[in-house]
């Protein structure tokens, strides 16, 4: 009886001291993780996903950052914290180039790029990484007007934000890949918004009217200067006309002048029943 019991303690204490060693000297790495493995606090080995050995702490210490796993930093709001989105306005309001401010809220994606530099290059990788996208941010507004901001230049600031951030992380040696930068809401501050929406309108329609008066002109231009063109060809046209005709007339009263020379009597009776002729013609259709 003495020597069941004493095996059966036995088997016991194999068991638990399997266990014990099985937690003590393993690890496990996620599909997403990745194992660093330090010994007295100098890196030995990287571990892929799956079971691993280790000596037992303080021997052997484990890090797993998630290097597959995207990350998403919000800045000028919180969502998630509770109903609704709350917003940050000490991180939100921004200063542009022309001396507006803007009230900007953008997300961060980011991953692990390089896990080492990651873990013992920042003391605070997220903080970092967070107050980096704001500094970015506010650089590239700042170099900006408000109304390429507020409508065709999103694409554009989102990329300059993106790259400046990209720069200054692998400066820290920060161990970051930033995957996108995407804007949520460039508008004017709530206070103004109501004044700002109203220049707006405003210089929609100065350019409205400029585009008008543009057309306007377009259209106007041409026909004028087809006018002047017509009026100088018309007054040639009619001097040459006029020429034409005091010449005709010019040359007829000159042959009639060199008859008349020749026979006065007789050109002086042929003119006088030619003019008769010519009244008593047109009294006869008159009567008519």
């Amino acid at each position: 009886m003495a020597g069941c019991l004493a095996r059966l303690l036995y088997l016991v204490a194999t068991a638990l001291a399997s266990i014990v060693a099985y937690y003590a000297l393993t690890f496990r790495v996620d599909a997403d993780e990745l194992g660093i493995v330090m010994r007295f606090g100098k890196v030995t080995r990287l571990e892929p996903p799956g079971l691993h050995f280790r000596m037992p702490y303080p021997i052997d210490e484990v890090r797993r950052p998630k290097v597959t796993r995207q990350n998403i930093i919000e800045v000028g709001m919180r969502t998630g914290a509770g109903p609704g989105v709350s917003y940050v306005r000490e991180e939100s309001l921004m200063l542009t180039g022309d001396e507006n401010i803007v009230d900007v809220n953008f997300v961060v994606f980011w991953r692990i790029r390089d896990a080492q530099q990651y873990l013992f290059n920042m003391q605070n990788p997220e903080v970092t990484v967070k107050e980096v996208a704001e500094s970015a941010m506010r650089e590239v507004v700042g170099q900006s007007g408000i109304q390429p901001i507020l409508t065709g230049a999103r694409q554009k600031t989102e990329q300059a934000v993106q790259t400046l951030m990209q720069d200054v992380l692998d400066h820290y040696g920060a161990g970051v890949r930033v995957d996108q930068v995407q804007l949520l809401k460039v508008d004017p501050p709530t206070q103004v918004i109501d004044a700002f929406r109203d220049v707006q309108a405003a210089a929609a329609d100065k350019e409205r009217l400029r585009n008008e008066a543009a057309s306007y002109a377009s259209r106007i231009i041409p026909e004028a200067r087809g006018d002047a063109e017509r009026i100088p060809a018309g007054a040639r046209g009619y001097r040459e006309q006029s020429v034409a005709e005091a010449t005709g007339q010019s040359a007829r009263f000159l042959k009639i002048y060199e008859e008349y020379k020749k026979a006065p009597e007789v050109t002086r009776k042929r003119m006088y029943l030619e003019t008769m002729e010519r009244i008593m013609s047109g009294t006869r259709q008159d009567h008519r």
